[in-house]
Order: structure tokens, then sequence, then C-alpha cells
């Protein structure tokens, strides 16, 4: 059944026997797979709480220097996992909370101070779009599908609005969310949902190109870039210029700057501390 809703708050049975995220590290880029492939990679409470606390890790690790975001399996994340009750079996106040965990991580994502890539290796629908939505940049398999299926079921996609809103076209968002139909990844390239379409069963290793572009970069630069992007978004032009004013000061100030600005004028490739 497709319709499914961007969040549930339960542990299923087979999240006990094996670990619902995975996690690889390699030339500071780290790869998040969510590994519930017997349920398409269903959020249940147990995989958002190891995505949250994987994203927390991230935060406060000056090594790495890029995230790819990908699932186990045919899909990517078919979103939240009706079977496991949306909080039916919490009070009210408990379920509305716990719900907002799935919040928190879409920030976490958002804020999230390197680069996140979403390798969406099979349909996105849900909460899983908005996994995919929430991140830098999008590499799709060409049989992916995206999609907001909630409407089937009698919901909306109320949390993950909060970041489609600012990829998804106005009309089409609209669209998405009212019909509840999907989009293949050729569509979701046309509006510019996604950055590249991969070929068939590659869309983690060309994600995993565009990482590995980023870890070459200097990692004080891409930090303070995303963080300006960030702060910006939505300004005033007078207030976004007087912020990103002061962020060239400081970025110039840092080691990585003088290093790559000498390694220019010397003709070599600089070395990125981090500093």
């Amino acid at each position: 059944r497709d319709g499914r809703s961007d969040w549930s708050s339960d542990v299923c049975s087979s999240d006990l026997e094996q670990p619902v995220l995975e996690r690889a590290d390699a030339g500071g880029v780290v790869t998040l797979t969510l590994n519930r492939p017997e349920r398409r990679n269903a959020l249940s409470m147990a995989l958002v709480l190891a995505l949250s606390d994987a994203f927390n890790t991230i935060g406060d690790d000056s090594s790495v220097r890029a995230v790819i975001l990908t699932g186990n399996g045919r899909a990517f994340c078919a979103g939240g996992d009706l079977a496991e009750g949306m909080g039916r079996q919490e009070g009210f106040v408990d379920a509305h909370r716990s719900r907002g965990v799935f919040a928190d991580l879409l920030r976490k994502i958002v804020n999230c101070p390197v680069p996140v890539i979403a390798a969406v290796n099979g349909h996105a629908l849900g909460g899983g779009f908005g996994l995919a939505m929430a991140a830098d940049i999008v590499v799709m398999d060409p049989s992916a599908t995206v999609g907001t299926p909630e409407v089937r079921v009698g919901l909306f996609p109320m949390i993950i609005l909060a970041v489609l809103k600012g990829v998804v076209p106005h009309r089409v968002l609209r669209e998405m969310v009212f019909t509840g139909e999907r989009m293949s990844a050729e569509d979701a390239l046309k509006h510019g949902m996604i950055n590249q379409v991969s070929a068939a069963g590659e869309s983690v290793q060309a994600a995993l190109a565009k990482a590995q572009v980023i870890a070459s970069r200097s990692p004080t630069a891409i930090r303070m870039g995303k963080r300006a992007i960030a702060v910006t978004d939505g300004q005033s032009l007078d207030d976004s210029l007087a912020y990103l004013h002061q962020a060239l000061t400081l970025n110039l100030m840092t080691e990585d700057a003088a290093e790559g600005i000498a390694a220019f004028v010397s003709k070599r490739e600089p070395t990125f501390r981090g500093r």
C-alpha cells in the first residue's frame, strides 16, 4: 500500500534483530544507509532516533567533510510505517512529542554543518521524500519516484511541508500534496527538485563522486558557506550583504584561505586542514 504518513512512533520487532541504520566512513565521507529493507526503510521510532543520533555525532566531528544518505534494498524510504500505529499506543501528548522527533531530524539534516547528499536509490515517499528534500544535493536512480501519498489515507504531509516549500515549485507542490500522485526522477529533475538522475543502480556511486569532490575542498570554507546560505535565506538584500560582508572577512582570516591562495599563486594543489 502506497499511502504512508510522514511519521510513525513505534518500534518494529525486526528493528531489535538488526541495526536500522548502517554507517560507513571513508575519506571524510560518511554514508548513512537506512536498513529496514523488509519495510521499504519505513520510518520507525528506532530509525528516526538512530538518524538523529548520527547527525548529532556528525555535527561534532570536524573530520567529516560530507554525508551521503541512502537506503538498503529497493526503496530509499517509504515514509512513516502506518503498521506501527502513528502513536495510537501512547497518550495524546506523548504521541505528539514523539512525532516532533521527526521534525527535529529534518532540522538536523538541514542544519548539518557539512553538505548532505541524498542518493535516492528507490522510491522516496512521504517522510522519505522529506528526508531527500532536506538534503543539499539529491541524486536519483532513474527508476525511483517521489511523492506525498498521505492524502490517500486521509492524512496530510504536514511536517515535511517545511522543507518541500523551499524546494518544490509552488504549483507542482500543490498538485503533489492534493493528489498524492508520484513523480518520476526525470520530472523531478525538470522541476529543479534534484541535481542528477544517475545511471540505473548507480545513485550511491554518483553521490559518492560528488561527495569526494566536496571532501577535497576546504572544509572550513564549506562549513562557513553552508552556514551563510542558511542565515541569509529569506533575508533582505541589505541584511544579506551585511552578513556576507562580515562572513567574507572571517573566511579570509582562516588558514585554509591562506593555503588556498598560496597554492593558487604557486600553481600547486592546496592542502586544506580545516582551520
